[in-house]
């Protein structure tokens, strides 16, 4: 059996096609390889410091009542800022506290800007971390005239690396994967998640929750969306939903979804936007059952 270690390192060597291709409507030639092999090293990189740190004490920010920030959070936004900057000086970075007020006017203020962009989540559950609860990401996907074309998710603790790219599929510390073929609602096991807003806001998911988990065998709050995604995306969950998420929630894992041959779009079904904040994802049998679910639990409010 190889190695973590080897199997990153194949990871590295999976065909990027397309290099120069990026070139067509830029200044300057951009090598798929080296954007590929970069991205991949920096959410190694930061997961790996993340954690090495998880059971230190942290500095704890409120940006509001329930939702949180460290210093582990900005210490990973900038060493991508650094990285992503040396490497990369005219390309475009939105990244989870760059954005004032926790994101609250997306996605007016994160519309695609420019050709090349990095959307980054330097730690996808943050409140995990900050318990020394052993859930949490990094989430970094890289956006092509508006469309996510290379994403990664790396979950430390399992020493998962999570990659797709865009009509080449989506892998797992090397090896394919698939979303579930399952095909009873009943039998499913789902995830989601409740906004920070939810003692104020009555779009908290309540109802939602209640209703679907009446009619499927159960579902799971883990806390980390862009590892619930990636999770459906190897088949462990069969679906996912949830309300007020940002695009750097969903940027790399919703490319992973759809590569694993997965679906994810908002509520109603319409195509995919990252900036659309709320989604339902699964396999291609259950996913519009489920949307129906979501639609049907959000009127027992």
């Amino acid at each position: 059996m190889k190695s973590w270690y080897t199997q990153y390192h194949l990871l590295l060597l999976l065909p990027a096609d397309g290099e120069g291709r990026l070139a067509k409507k830029t200044h300057t030639k951009l090598r798929f390889s080296d954007l590929q092999a970069l991205l991949l090293q920096l959410v190694v990189k930061a997961g790996r410091l993340l954690r090495s740190r998880i059971n230190a004490e942290h500095r704890i920010v409120f940006k509001s009542e329930i939702d949180i920030v460290t210093e582990m959070d900005h210490m990973v936004e900038d060493m991508f800022l650094r990285a992503i900057k040396k490497k990369y000086p005219d390309h475009q970075i939105l990244s989870e506290e760059m954005i004032t007020g926790a994101g609250r006017d997306c996605p007016r203020t994160c519309a695609p800007q420019g050709t090349v962009r990095w959307i980054i989540d330097p730690l996808d559950g943050t409140t995990n971390y900050a318990h020394g609860f052993p859930h949490f990401g990094v989430s970094a996907g890289v956006e092509y005239l508006g469309e996510i074309v290379l994403g990664a998710v790396f979950n430390p603790m399992l020493r998962e690396l999570f990659f797709a790219q865009k009509g080449k599929g989506a892998w797992l510390n090397g090896k394919r994967i698939r979303v579930s073929g399952l095909k009873h609602f009943r039998q499913a096991l789902l995830a989601t998640g409740f906004p920070y807003d939810l003692k104020t806001s009555k779009i908290n998911n309540f109802a939602e929750f209640k209703y679907i988990s009446e009619h499927c065998q159960a579902v799971r709050r883990a806390g980390s969306a862009s590892l619930d995604l990636c999770d459906v995306a190897c088949g462990r969950f069969d679906g996912f939903w949830e309300y007020k998420l940002k695009p750097w929630d969903v940027a790399a894992a919703s490319l992973i979804i759809v590569e694993a041959g997965g679906k994810i779009t908002n509520f109603s079904g319409r195509a995919l936007s990252i900036y659309n904040g709320s989604f339902v994802a699964g396999n291609r049998e259950l996913h519009a059952t489920l949307a129906r679910a979501v639609r049907a639990g959000s009127k027992r409010k």
